[in-house]
């Protein structure tokens, strides 16, 4: 989140953070976007006595500053089929590993373990599934002999904050469409679902 605020502030990004809400009280990004004068919110699910309602509180949130896109900067909470659906061809998440390759919470763990040369990050357009939804762009990462998960997951995460970042300015300054599993890239005019 904090990347895609010091981008946001430059000119010709063409894109800003209309709003930060997390589901924990204590994530950093709060703190970082209220010094920025970005407006805030917290809805965390412990409140709530069903993942609907939170679900539906999410959406009423994110809905209030009507974004062209929604990015899971750091969001680790699984939306409900209804929610995705709601955002659907603008909901945007990070993993680090090339999907479709080491799905899941433990991507670079599980990359390690296999014995790759080679893992990165890719930037998706989030759908009902876990870490399944069509690809907007992904980066290498060399793993090395030496690389921990620690180290590892480090490198990717410099690589990751970066691609996010350049790729919401492509989506931004060159409009997208998705068609199946394809994401498209400067097809203005077309539908963004």
């Amino acid at each position: 989140m904090s990347a895609i605020l010091e981008a946001s502030g430059s000119d010709g990004y063409g894109a800003r953070i209309a709003a930060v809400i997390s589901d924990r009280p204590s994530a950093p990004g709060l703190d970082i976007a209220r010094a920025a004068g970005v407006p805030t919110s917290v809805i965390p699910l412990a409140d709530y006595p069903s993942r609907e309602e939170w679900n539906r509180d999410i959406v009423t949130a994110i809905d209030a500053h009507s974004p062209d896109l929604v990015v899971l900067a750091g969001f680790m909470k699984i939306l409900a089929p209804a929610t995705v659906a709601h955002f659907a061809g603008r909901i945007i998440n990070t993993h680090p590993a090339l999907l479709p390759s080491f799905p899941g919470a433990h991507g670079v763990r599980d990359a390690l373990a296999h014995g790759v040369k080679v893992t990165g990050c890719t930037v998706i357009f989030v759908d009902e599934g876990v870490d399944t939804g069509p690809i907007i762009a992904q980066e290498v990462v060399e793993v090395t002999p030496n690389d921990t998960e620690e180290t590892l997951h480090e490198r990717i995460k410099t690589v990751e904050r970066a691609l996010v970042v350049d790729t919401i300015h492509a989506l931004v300054a060159r409009g997208w469409t998705v068609e199946g599993r394809h994401v498209l890239l400067g097809v203005p005019g077309k539908d963004r679902s």
